[in-house]
């Protein structure tokens, strides 16, 4: 007799389908205003200085990394508003990142 234990593991679970955007080509990501979109982060000298390859950050502070919605790093900022002021300045939206 099969019990409940069987029955599950013979169920064939799909796995969800991917986002659809996550697929898309960088064409259609800059068609959708991809090159519009940014986000602030903060992030330890430490991190940075691995991110970007460069040791010249002091590795116990902390800044504001303005990377656009493609991964390209944009600015590093010493201050949340050094980086505001520059976004002030830009054609660029900024979205929150979860």
């Amino acid at each position: 007799m099969q019990d409940w234990h069987d029955d599950i593991r013979d169920l064939s679970i799909e796995k969800p389908a991917a986002h659809p955007l996550k697929d898309l080509t960088p064409a259609e990501f800059q068609a959708l205003g991809g090159d519009d979109l940014v986000y602030v982060r903060q992030i330890s000298g430490a991190q940075l200085a691995q991110l970007l390859g460069d040791p010249d950050f002091d590795e116990e502070e902390q800044y504001q990394l303005v990377v656009s919605a493609d991964c390209r790093p944009l600015l590093v900022a010493d201050s949340a508003a050094e980086a505001q002021e520059w976004l002030a300045e830009q054609r660029h939206a900024v979205v929150s990142l979860h």
